[in-house]
């Protein structure tokens, strides 16, 4: 046993906030509702449904992870969110149709009083939307101060303790590091000189992080994967994860590679196509979009297989990612990868999956999940880059001149030895040999 972390208790709300009320967030919105009802499950959830092993296996101690760390309850969450579209929750939900309409009709009333605040918009980050309910303001630095003033606004309103902001908005379009991103000092001067580098992400994070409010990237945009942002989270303790939400083909990638390389089978090529029709596939037929997606979604191959440890069996490969709008299929997303594999004596086999998947259903749990544990980790003391919850992104934020983890098995190794070491718990290395030796090892 070590000495348990001195952790302050979830006392009181928790408050989400979310830009972006579309499909993923009406979606776990609902989903937490339901739960909260007794008339659904938050399958997927570790906070809700998985279990924790303490001790050494003979002991059989195996609590429910939301049992064993002082996490916020489902009926202490309060939901808020900004929008370009200005429909309450029940009307996105209704339109996006991810959910039953008669799951949605018997919680009709509490998804009505969910109405987004007009949200900061700027139509070259993300070219294939067209906003109706934004802000407007004389500079970025303006808008900011403004999201500031809806959070304080929003604590008031619902009573709420704590708040954690979740970002469930759209793409934007690449960007890369500039000199505005590289300092807190530089970018704050940015906003007051309407920089064209800042996105609308970027002043979401800086007011959160400048409320002490943390923040999750569900997106790959560049947003607090920047020095400015890390050194105003720092300066402020506040914890940041990002970026991505790891769900569909990704989540696959994860599994499947791991095994791969376990087994030191060589690949030669990994082709994966997708096509969806909700308003993330309309928003990544933007070749600018979708080349930041693209990017998040290449990352995970070239860890995991380390071409430059194991050359010969991962060092030519071949990685193509494609995704296609196609608005027949909404939110159920169809994923094909093929994967051209090497075995014993440069034998060629195939790999082929067909993921069939709903791309909010899956996403659901992540942002609920990453809410609760980014609200345990401030309350932990844990501040900076959240790399404990790099299981949740498709491309995890990592301290500068460290390569990310991609391999979810590690990840999940990584998370729940973070939660037994807060508890004050003996961490798991899986050696065993006392099992085996006794007091001689």
């Amino acid at each position: 046993m070590t000495k348990k972390l001195d952790i302050k208790p979830p006392k009181g709300k928790l408050g989400i906030l979310i830009p972006g009320i579309g499909a993923v967030s009406t979606t776990l919105i609902a989903g937490v509702e339901a739960a909260r009802k007794g008339i659904g499950l938050p399958i997927g959830s570790l906070t809700q449904m998985g279990r924790i092993r303490l001790g050494k296996r003979n002991e059989n101690r195996f609590p429910l992870i939301r049992e064993f760390a002082p996490l916020a309850r489902l009926e202490d969450i309060e939901f808020g969110g900004w929008d370009l579209h200005g429909m309450n929750a029940y009307e996105v939900a209704c339109k996006s149709r991810v959910l039953d309409r008669s799951l949605l009709d018997s919680i009709r009333t509490y998804l009505e009083s969910i109405q987004p605040m007009k949200a900061v918009f700027d139509k070259s980050f993300v070219r294939n939307l067209d906003g109706t309910h934004v802000k407007t303001g004389s500079t970025k630095m303006d808008l900011a101060e403004q999201v500031m003033e809806d959070i304080e606004n929003f604590r008031k309103s619902k009573g709420v303790e704590r708040v954690v902001m979740l970002w469930s908005g759209s793409t934007e379009v690449y960007s890369e590091l500039g000199e505005v991103h590289q300092s807190l000092e530089a970018f704050e001067k940015g906003l007051r000189e309407n920089d064209p580098r800042i996105s609308p992400s970027m002043i979401y994070a800086y007011a959160a992080l400048r409320s002490s409010v943390p923040y999750l990237n569900g997106a790959p945009n560049l947003t607090v994967d920047m020095p400015a942002m890390l050194e105003l989270a720092e300066k402020n303790r506040v914890p940041i994860g990002g970026k991505d939400f790891k769900t569909g083909q990704t989540l696959m990638k994860t599994i499947i590679a791991p095994g791969l390389r376990a087994r030191l089978l060589g690949v030669e090529g990994w082709f994966s196509t997708n096509i969806l029709g909700n308003l993330d596939g309309k928003v990544l037929d933007d070749p600018g979009s979708f080349k930041t997606k693209e990017k998040s979604k290449m990352s995970v191959l070239d860890q995991i297989f380390d071409s430059e440890g194991f050359p010969q069996l991962y060092g030519d490969i071949y990685h193509k990612v494609r995704i296609n709008y196609y608005p027949p299929r909404g939110d159920e997303k169809e994923a094909w990868d093929n994967i051209d594999i090497v075995g014993w004596m440069g034998y060629k086999m195939q790999i082929k999956v067909n993921f069939l998947c709903r791309d909010s259903i899956l996403a659901a749990p992540v942002a609920l999940d990453l809410a609760l544990f980014a609200d345990l980790a401030q309350r932990a003391g844990f501040y900076g880059i959240q790399e404990w919850l790099s299981f949740y992104w498709k491309s995890p934020q990592a301290k500068p001149g460290l390569k990310p983890v991609h391999d979810l098995f590690q990840q999940l190794a990584k998370l729940e030895n973070t939660l037994r070491y807060m508890m004050g718990e003996e961490l798991i290395t899986n050696l065993g040999l006392d099992y085996y030796y006794g007091d001689d090892v």
